[in-house]
């Protein structure tokens, strides 16, 4: 029994530990109390961590560099002197075409796709494999590419955020990175807070052929490591660097990859002329992990018409909720807050006027109610070149009497107080409010401000 209870508590403590370290913004919304009754509480949110290969469009160049078409024979990986097998794209069973990169793989053999031999030697063997989303998605785990044939003896893995216009490297890969890109050899692990997003060469996976050394990695969460501890126990240091290092979060952020494969495993130091069939490239698996960017503006994303849209909320929209949906433009659209921490701040598109405006029985003008109350002695104020005002507008709305902004949506009154700003007593409603001049005031004072409110909002429209 008591065995019993340690194995259900530590079961619970590695659930607990997941979910603090990946639970968060997993949520978008919630009903919640307050003195107006249930209402929405808004919270940043993002899209879980998923294989992102399965949605991925493949693309080589040049087209034909996949082997097969015409048969030709290659040597076994693990044995270069033997070369009595094929590669026919005829034949399913010799056949090693692109999509068998991203397959099911636990099978025996393995399968991969393969280029063709470096038959036309000493012209370089260079094979360029572009990875589209058409969408922009956030890395979460390291990238993972496994060769069949020997690891490339030279190779860039490049990123685009622009839909493949323009190219960026993410890391060079080299046997000797001083020769093949004229840089000095680092790790992931030489990389500091201040040298994160630096771009290195690295030596340690561009070794020949090996049996238990087939991967070539871009590590992310060693980079994540760097702010988050080296188990990322501590995502909250992460996440606020993330939400105030826009080139961070860019670094991390592609909308397609690209893996240029400039020279394949030699295994010596010189090219075996006489043998050139044992000279290719073969990947069979590629995982890379991510999320739907969504401007935190969205837990979900849906895959249609051959497409990755998010499921925007916040009354957000666009592929990437990038912009505020029709009639909710009353202030300019912002991405999510990753704080503060853990449910960050939505940052929710609001309505373009307040619900006393929209209403369609309306009868009489807003020129009206305005010459209503400017007999005021209240001060006017700068409605008309006010284009974005709210409820929580630091310099022209804000909340009354101790009220706090809250989603910068609405005010949340103190004990006493209701209305939009807070600027109503509670005693109103049972007339047991203190009479005095100043009451009065107040609440000429008041009828102002919701003036102001309803006319604020119709000046953006």
């Amino acid at each position: 029994m008591y065995l019993f209870l340690v194995l259900n508590l530590n079961t619970l403590w590695v659930a607990v530990s997941i979910a603090m370290q990946h639970g968060h913004y997993d949520m978008c919304k919630t009903q919640t109390k307050s003195d107006e009754g249930i209402v929405w509480e808004y919270m940043a949110c993002q899209p879980e961590s998923k294989d992102m290969t399965q949605f991925l469009k493949i693309r080589l160049d040049p087209p034909n560099s996949t082997c097969g078409d015409p048969p030709e024979p290659f040597c076994t990986m693990g044995n270069p002197y033997m070369c009595n097998n094929e590669c026919d794209a005829s034949t399913k069973e010799l056949a090693h075409p692109p999509e068998l990169m991203f397959d099911s793989e636990g099978r025996t053999p393995s399968t991969f796709w393969q280029s063709v031999t470096w038959k036309n030697y000493p012209t370089p063997l260079q094979i360029n494999i572009t990875l589209s989303w058409n969408k922009t998605i956030e890395l979460t785990q390291n990238i993972a590419i496994t060769f069949e044939s020997g690891r490339p003896e030279k190779m860039i893995l490049e990123k685009s955020l622009d839909y493949g216009v323009t190219w960026q490297p993410y890391q060079f890969y080299a046997a000797d990175c001083l020769d093949a890109f004229r840089m000095e050899p680092k790790s992931v692990n030489d990389l500091s807070a201040s040298t994160v997003l630096d771009i290195i060469c690295t030596e340690e996976y561009s070794t020949g052929y090996a049996a238990h050394a087939k991967t070539i990695s871009f590590e992310i969460k060693d980079r994540f490591a760097i702010f988050a501890g080296p188990r990322l126990h501590n995502m909250a240091s992460l996440y606020s660097q993330l939400d105030t290092t826009k080139n961070l979060r860019d670094f991390f952020t592609v909308t397609d990859l690209r893996i240029r494969l400039l020279k394949p495993a030699t295994g010596a130091t010189f090219v075996d002329e006489r043998n050139l069939g044992r000279y290719f490239y073969a990947i069979s698996d590629v995982k890379i992990y991510g999320r739907c960017k969504c401007n935190l503006h969205a837990n979900s994303c849906t895959f249609t018409n051959n497409r990755l849209a998010c499921d925007c909320e916040h009354n957000t929209t666009g592929q990437d909720c990038e912009r505020c949906k029709k009639n909710y433009q009353g202030q300019a659209w912002s991405p999510g807050s990753y704080l503060t921490i853990p449910k960050g701040t939505a940052n929710v598109c609001v309505s373009n006027m307040p619900s006393t405006v929209q209403d369609k029985k309306r009868k009489q003008p807003i020129t009206s109610v305005f010459s209503k109350v400017a007999h005021s002695t209240v001060p006017p104020a700068r409605v008309s070149s006010h284009k974005r005002a709210n409820i929580c507008d630091n310099e022209l709305l804000r909340c009354q009497n101790g009220g706090v902004c809250h989603n910068n949506v609405r005010c949340q009154c103190p004990h006493g107080f209701k209305g939009i700003l807070c600027e109503n007593q509670k005693c109103e409603e049972t007339g047991s409010c203190p009479s005095s001049k100043s009451g009065q005031e107040s609440i000429t004072h008041n009828l102002y401000l919701t003036t102001m409110i309803i006319v604020a909002r119709l000046c953006t429209l």
